[in-house]
């Protein structure tokens, strides 16, 4: 197992692509994921590095490189599941260049989002709720219940929305050799829930679209009462293409740096070495100390890597 780095942790920071890579090189990475906010500016000097063979691109998050006009990068700027026709038809657009240019540079996976259900946001209400230890309170179940069932009662005609991009990118995909991952999201409103996925997956049965691990976000939702991450990560590992990695301050602080939050990360040890090998990328804020990340590196390649005692380790997957 090796780890890789978004470069979302330093592409703002720098104006040559040579130095952003320089100086995650100097945390002990040789891996990278390139990261939503990757400027056209710096892909010169990122190339030069991977011709150089200082360094490696894994994977490349949507949309990379920030597309032309877009004044702020977002991976969720452009939606395969939005109501607005012209925004799933830009959204198909704009990741058919991030399968292209992850091709040209090396990747082998494109992570993207699909988008939200059009209707009122009830998950930041229960993420507040659960700050203030109302978790699983009245008043906290009668706001989850309404976010399932409003979700459940409007999902149906966006996720043909999601289909329908897929038809579109899922041959771009395999003319390019680029996995197109779909990652989860923390929020319950978020296209696709697991099921969801799980559903669409076996529907299409193709080796260029899979599942992409947010550990965090699965956290949280976990944290939340929405889902069992243990069983649905179980159910997806044999699609999975990769993870992000980050920590959890329970019950909603993602991104933070390992071992700093309160995951158990020896437990996704199966997950990691699984005979598919999925890539693993860390995924700390722009805001992130070095130091921190470097000693997330460090504790993950010890957790990881490490023999263990089979009754120390409590695996997600079952072979």
């Amino acid at each position: 197992m090796e780890l890789a780095l978004t470069t979302r942790w330093n592409a703002g920071r720098h104006a040559r692509g040579e130095t952003l890579v320089e100086e995650i090189l100097e945390l002990g990475f040789t891996r990278l994921e390139l990261g939503y906010d990757t400027r056209l500016d710096l892909t010169e000097g990122i190339r030069a590095m991977v011709a150089r063979q200082a360094v490696q691109v894994d994977s490349v998050h949507n949309f990379c490189p920030v597309p032309l006009g877009v004044h702020r990068a977002h991976p969720e700027i452009f939606t395969f599941a939005a109501k607005d026709a012209h925004i799933r038809r830009q959204a198909v657009r704009y990741t058919i260049e991030s399968i292209r240019f992850a091709a040209a540079i090396g990747a082998r996976v494109v992570v993207t989002h699909c988008g939200n259900i059009d209707m009122p946001r009830y998950s930041p209400e229960l993420m507040a709720l659960a700050e203030q230890g109302q978790s699983f309170s009245a008043e906290y179940e009668k706001c989850k219940l309404k976010l399932q069932v409003k979700r459940e009662k409007k999902a149906r005609k966006q996720l043909g929305y999601w289909r329908e991009c897929l038809d579109q990118l899922l041959p771009e995909c395999e003319a390019q050799h680029i996995v197109l991952g779909m990652e989860n999201m923390p929020t319950w409103e978020a296209v696709p829930t697991e099921m969801e996925l799980e559903h669409v997956l076996h529907q299409y049965r193709s080796p260029w679209f899979k599942y992409w691990h947010d550990m965090g976000h699965g956290q949280i939702r976990a944290n939340l009462g929405l889902i069992n991450v243990e069983r649905w990560l179980e159910r997806l590992t044999p699609h999975l293409a990769g993870m992000h990695v980050h920590d959890v301050r329970a019950p909603a602080q993602d991104h933070v740096m390992p071992p700093l939050g309160d995951m158990d990360f020896l437990r996704y040890k199966s997950v990691v070495n699984h005979h598919t090998h999925p890539l693993c990328v860390v995924e700390p804020t722009p805001h992130t100390p070095a130091a921190e990340v470097r000693a997330a590196r460090i504790y993950l390649e010890q957790v990881w890597n490490t023999p263990t005692n089979s009754s120390q380790e409590e695996e997600f997957t079952s072979e």
